[in-house]
């Protein structure tokens, strides 16, 4: 089987899993709290602004979305690098993308926002459910597919 391209699974997937699920976060917050859109990502800048993120305006909400567009992007490098050493996982994108999703979720949740600024969020079931349903699905899922039909393209290598 061919590789698939940096660019289509770095670049398109890593953009439309960011998009995917900051949307889910900010349709979540806002029907379950009435949350804005700016907070949610400004939430998210908080990761390197702490509590300030929040007084930061549109500023510090144009911050969170390239910070979560970018780390994003960072997870598409990283799933397609291991592509690349487990063709396995272009074979098999439903095993290898729910994988990845799940372990996706338990880095960011595990590692990145504890190591950050912000502050630790409450558990809520609904949304600790629905997170891990969005890395599973909008992330996991959507890098492997992505990875998979870019492998499967003509001109691959």
């Amino acid at each position: 089987m061919r590789r698939p391209r940096a660019a289509d699974v770095v670049l398109y997937g890593g953009l439309a899993a960011g998009i995917l699920d900051i949307l889910n976060a900010i349709v979540f917050w806002r029907l379950y709290s009435g949350t804005s859109a700016s907070v949610i990502l400004q939430s998210v800048a908080a990761g390197i602004q702490g509590k300030a993120a929040f007084a930061g305006g549109t500023q510090s909400a144009a911050l969170g979305l390239l910070l979560h567009l970018s780390i994003m992007c960072a997870m598409a490098a990283i799933y397609w690098l291991a592509c690349l050493r487990w063709p396995r996982m272009i074979e098999k994108p439903l095993l290898a993308g729910v994988a990845y999703g799940l372990l996706t979720w338990a880095a960011m949740n595990c590692v990145v926002v504890p190591l950050s600024r912000a502050s630790a969020p409450p558990f809520i079931a609904s949304w600790f459910a629905d997170g891990l349903l969005a890395h599973v699905l909008l992330v996991g899922l959507l890098f492997a597919f992505v990875a998979r039909r870019s492998a499967l393209r003509p001109g691959g290598r």
